[in-house]
């Protein structure tokens, strides 16, 4: 049976540019109808172009990675599917950033527990990274909010007839939808504006 070579190439989001890997895959010698693209964040394993390329896996075949946390940046996920793909599927993983993870030359049991090694300390840092950049946006968010940024859509401006068309609400000449619609704004946003004007008067 041919043994086959695919590339998995994966970038977090679509404005993100994925040549980089696209030319090491062409380097290593995979042919573009086997280089597998993906626009998607590795938080998780649940990513189309990922799962289908998992399935051609046969034994004896090949996947590359240009780095592990192109695999994925949830450790214990990524560890179990390199566990998977290598003892289940019998199909090699190569990472081209680190020559220790090179299933292709690593059988014998040593070979494997230092790859197994490698892979811990290199999908823990993975994860560790990740979970900082969350903590520096959460913290980068609270200082900003107490400085008194504001987050989300910025809030519509009231129109000229807001005013008249409140007062006719509240006098029940109208309802809320009619007042609504003459202001041009859903009926959530007129109750909303109406309501922090209540909340303001006292």
């Amino acid at each position: 049976m041919e043994t086959k070579v695919y590339g998995y190439v994966r970038v977090s989001s679509r404005d993100q540019n994925e040549e980089r890997q696209v030319l090491a895959m062409r380097q290593f010698g995979i042919p573009d109808e086997r280089i597998f693209i993906e626009k998607q964040s590795g938080k998780d394993f649940n990513r189309p172009v990922y799962l289908a390329l998992v399935r051609k896996l046969k034994p004896g075949d090949v996947l590359v990675i240009k780095s592990i946390d192109r695999l994925g940046r949830n450790y214990l996920e990524s560890m179990d599917q390199w566990r998977m793909i290598t003892r289940e599927k019998k199909a090699a993983i190569v990472v081209l950033e680190v020559a220790l993870l090179d299933t292709r030359i690593s059988k014998d049991l040593t070979g494997i527990l230092i790859s197994d090694i490698v892979l811990q300390l290199l999908s823990y840092v993975a994860e560790t990274e990740r979970e900082f950049i969350r903590s520096r946006q959460r913290e980068g968010i609270a200082a900003a909010r107490a400085r008194g940024v504001r987050f989300g859509a910025k809030p519509k401006d009231r129109p000229e007839c807001y005013q008249e068309c409140a007062e006719k609400w509240q006098s029940g000449s109208i309802s809320a939808r009619a007042a609504a619609k003459e202001c041009g704004v859903s009926h959530k946003t007129f109750l909303r504006w109406v309501r922090k004007d209540a909340e303001t008067r006292q």
